[in-house]
């Protein structure tokens, strides 16, 4: 067996163990998670209170990071496509036009998270908990207890934005995205309520 052959197999029980990790402490969603319409999403996210997660937008093709990728060097890293720049920058303009109210933005410290947010929202602000925990990297389980933990703290009124990583989604809302979506939850007693997805 080849080292790339190893490398792949580690890779790739890393990531199904950190996806069982997040899925187990996740709160339960209660019921399926529909995907809605812009303007329906408008309509349920005018009174705030709100956590969206959103995935960051296309990247070029690719698993993960190159080894021996760096934090503080983007061209290390897998980054976004040029679809996936014009995606982010889409994204935002539909949700400014619709209306859609963010209060805050936050992201993983990976380049393909802060270019998403930065060219969709123009502001945003590093959180380490967002970070990608994909092949073992991180704390699965202590970033999505600080996640969860933070997220039941929103005010009524708020909407905060979270760009990060499929892995960290899953692990909060206990369910996946796509490239560039975002799930919203609300959280109630312990559990995610009134769940939903949409793609801007």
């Amino acid at each position: 067996m080849s080292s790339e052959t190893r490398r792949l197999r580690r890779t790739i029980c890393g990531s199904a163990l950190a996806l069982l990790s997040g899925a187990m402490l996740a709160p339960r969603i209660a019921g399926a998670t529909p995907t809605l319409a812009i303007e329906e999403v408008t309509r349920r996210l005018s009174g705030g209170g709100w956590l969206l997660m959103m995935r960051h937008a296309q990247t070029d093709p690719g698993i993960g990071d190159p080894p021996g990728f760096r934090l503080d060097d983007c061209s290390t890293q897998r980054n976004l496509s040029a679809v996936g720049r014009e995606q982010a920058r889409r994204a935002g303009e539909v949700m400014q036009s619709s209306g859609i109210r963010l209060d805050e933005v936050r992201n993983s410290r990976w380049c393909r998270c802060r270019d998403t947010a930065m060219l969709a929202f123009g502001v945003s602000r590093d959180w380490p908990a967002l970070d990608s925990f994909f092949a073992s990297r991180g704390n699965s389980t202590a970033q999505t207890a600080e996640v969860v933990e933070w997220a039941a703290t929103i005010g009524p009124r708020r909407n905060v934005m979270l760009v990060t990583h499929q892995v960290n989604i899953i692990g909060v809302m206990g369910t996946g995205a796509s490239q560039g979506e975002v799930i919203v939850g609300r959280w109630s007693a312990g559990r995610v309520q009134a769940a939903f997805g949409f793609l801007p």
